[in-house]
């Protein structure tokens, strides 16, 4: 029996196959799938597998064989593992051409299985991997383009002398194969010295002009691609800045980062390199043509007879590295996400040693990165040597043909000389344009995904109104909010607070609390009622008007790179060093600062990195004073202060408050029992209101809260 055995190693164990073909040529399978330790294991399996003398009986270990004359398919023997594998056929030596053995022959390597299953695992861990797909719009390569050489309006007048000066210097270089050829026929044919010498001069004045011109093109390409570069990052920064925050909780800003750096490069290239590189290449391309048929028609002819295998070839090349660059870039923003992440997230990943897990993820991404990148590598591995193998094989056809023409005196030797440098020549623009067009197509890819983003209309139109300023009576009507369509969080509240009126909200996690309050600064618009502000329902005033106007404590404190000094004037610039100091004493954070080696001078570091939790939100508590806000929003504020310090911020409130709306959150019901009103709120509904004393006498929610919170302190 002629018998043919595979054997694979994965993920540490040894996977065993086998097949073959009785000797009457009856066709059987016998198909292995056991993992073996060794492969000596394996060779014992076979070992017993052909003690089967007639071929059709098997071992109890090994599945049962498929009777001949219709061999069961080959694909349901497969692993699942190998869903994509096939088979191969092949004659079996001995036997009649109409009995054919079935090999199982095309088993995925080892790395096309990890690079499979890597896929998968990257698939699994972001489904949405990319999640710009809701927003592409399948504009053409051609608008793309024309929307990109807008932003080089400002610099039309280099841009013009750049092309002048490209013009000039492909004119040169399309002159000098010719000059060649007449140094060669009028100077060393004719034996004249004289002639020789003025056109080997004339050759290096043109190519000292080539130099110049060049010089001249790339240093004004390079001033108008920088600055294209600059002008988009600046225009990418402010519209991010004008997107709502749905936009951002939805954004990773490790792929806002890939926006503005990665994608924003590619296009510094293309502009710098591309733009008049691939105008010189094909002014060359046509230039060369047009002097060949000047020269000699019927070389030119010939010369362009591999043309249209150059076209299959590029036509091929266009067609399938558009997906990769894009592909690649893709995984190459989640890459960039998740190192966000992760180096955001250090000290977590630290602490429950998820180093080992997190590097997987990454290696998984990366993996991922580097396949889509290694496929557009074996594209070019055939398209540029394809060039110059068509670009050989043009040349010898002229040689072969323009030598024969060059013996019956048909043209000179020049002629043929310069043809073959016109060959070389005509072939360099065709790689250089392929490779723009490498360019070109991640140039692509990226102002895809930038104008996709610059696309992207902010989900809150900003009114055109400016909100005068404000005594603080903040009204909610009928006010509905859902962060999606059909999950509301916020049920009909009606809520009205007075001038210098203190309000609590409480309830248990999730009622809605903060989100009451992220409408009232319009972080969010209300999807059903209206919110009003002295009378002025917020969507219809600027954000800036109202927001400047509100002071804003959040449960996450977000501290800047940069001094204390400067952190704390973040949200007033004008502010002066003793009305600085004078907040940071209010709130209790001016003692500590002091004991800082450098005061308010102290980096805060990345996020506050330098500072500890507490210390963190009292520079942001004494921020928000400072800008002297007619409403003043506190939501969690005292949460990561010790007992101590809660007592030096609550006495200050007492007095900070008055005179101002102030809306306050705290699980800690000790801390707002001065409230002028507390609102207990219950999946997104209010539930009760009033003071303390007048919801304790009720015995409804907050009396349960409130005891069952006295009772867990004072135990």
């Amino acid at each position: 029996m002629g018998t043919m055995y595979h054997a694979r190693t994965i993920s540490g164990a040894i996977y065993h196959a086998r097949t073959g073909i009785s000797k009457n040529g009856k066709q059987i399978w016998i198909q292995q799938q056991r993992a073996c330790a060794t492969l000596a294991d394996c060779a014992k399996w076979n070992k017993t597998m052909n003690q089967n003398k007639n071929g059709t009986t098997v071992s109890k270990e090994s599945e049962k064989s498929v009777p001949s004359s219709e061999p069961k398919s080959a694909i349901n023997l497969a692993p699942s593992y190998l869903a994509q594998g096939s088979y191969t056929q092949s004659k079996a030596r001995g036997v009649d051409d109409n009995k054919r053995e079935w090999l199982f022959g095309a088993r995925l390597s080892m790395e096309e299985q990890e690079r499979r299953s890597r896929e998968d695992r990257v698939r699994d861990l972001l489904p949405d991997e990319d999640e710009d797909e809701d927003l592409q719009r399948n504009v053409g390569d051609g608008a793309m383009l024309v929307r990109l050489l807008r932003y080089l309006n400002p610099y039309r007048r280099e841009l013009f002398w750049a092309v002048a000066s490209m013009s000039i210097a492909s004119t040169l270089s399309v002159a000098m194969p010719w000059m060649i050829g007449k140094a060669i026929d009028d100077g060393i044919r004719a034996q004249s010295m004289e002639t020789l010498r003025w056109w080997t001069v004339l050759f290096i004045g043109a190519g000292v002009g080539e130099w110049l011109m060049g010089r001249v093109r790339i240093r004004l390409m390079a001033y108008a691609g920088t600055r294209v570069v600059a002008d988009m990052r600046s225009q990418l920064f402010s519209h991010l800045h004008s997107l709502t925050l749905d936009f951002h909780n939805n954004y990773s800003v490790g792929r806002l980062m890939s926006r503005l750096i990665s994608d924003v490069g590619v296009l510094q290239d293309f502009v710098t390199w591309s733009i008049t590189g691939m105008a010189r290449s094909i002014f060359i391309f046509f230039g060369i043509i047009i002097a060949m048929f000047a020269m000699n028609w019927q070389l030119a002819l010939v010369s362009l007879a591999t043309l249209l295998p150059m076209v299959a070839l590029t036509n091929y090349w266009r067609k399938r590295v558009r997906l990769l660059y894009r592909a690649a870039r893709t995984r190459l923003s989640l890459i960039n996400g998740y190192l966000n992440e992760s180096i955001s997230g250090i000290r977590v990943t630290k602490s429950f040693t998820r180093e080992d897990r997190n590097w997987q993820y990454f290696s998984d991404l990366n993996g991922s990165f580097f396949d889509a990148n290694i496929e557009s590598t074996r594209l070019t591995a055939i398209f540029f040597p394809g060039v110059d193998f068509v670009g050989s094989l043009s040349v010898a056809l002229v040689v072969g043909y323009g030598g024969w023409l060059v013996m019956g005196d048909a043209v000179t030797a020049g002629t043929l000389v310069a043809f073959v440098l016109y060959l070389e020549r005509f072939f360099e623009p065709i790689r250089e344009m392929a490779q723009r067009f490498n360019t070109f197509q991640a140039t692509m890819a990226g102002c895809e995904r930038i104008f996709n983003l610059l696309d992207t209309d902010p989900s809150m139109v900003d009114g055109k109104g400016i909100l005068p300023p404000i005594s603080g009576q903040v009204d909610f009507d009928d006010v509905g909010f859902s962060y999606k369509e059909g999950e509301p969080v916020l049920k009909g509240i009606n809520l009205q607070a007075q001038p210098g009126e203190r309000v609590a909200l409480v309830g248990e996690t999730g009622a809605g609390k903060s989100t009451m309050i992220r409408l009232i600064v319009r972080f969010f618009d209300v999807t059903r009622g209206s919110l009003k502000i002295d009378g002025h329902d917020i969507r219809e005033v600027s954000q800036e008007s109202l927001r400047s106007q509100l002071g804003i404590v959040l449960q996450d404190t977000f501290l800047f790179g940069g001094s204390i000094l400067e952190n704390l004037r973040y949200g007033r610039l004008d502010a002066t060093d003793e009305e600085v100091f004078a907040a940071a004493k209010t709130v209790g954070a001016h003692d500590f600062i002091m004991r800082l080696n450098d005061g308010y001078e102290t980096d805060a570091g990345e996020n506050g990195v330098n500072l500890s939790v507490g210390q963190r939100q009292l520079v942001s508590f004494a921020r928000a004073l400072l800008a002297n806000p007619r409403v003043l929003i506190l939501d969690e504020a005292t949460s990561s202060v010790d007992t101590a310090t809660e007592r030096v911020i609550q006495e200050a409130l007492d007095t900070l408050m008055q005179n101002r709306t102030s809306f306050v959150i705290a699980h800690r019901l000790n801390t707002i029992v001065n409230s002028d009103k507390i609102v207990v709120m219950d999946k997104g509904e209010i539930v009760e209101v009033g003071s303390h004393n007048e919801l304790l006498e009720k015995q409804g929610r907050y009396f349960g809260l409130y005891t069952m919170q006295w009772a867990a302190d004072g135990a």
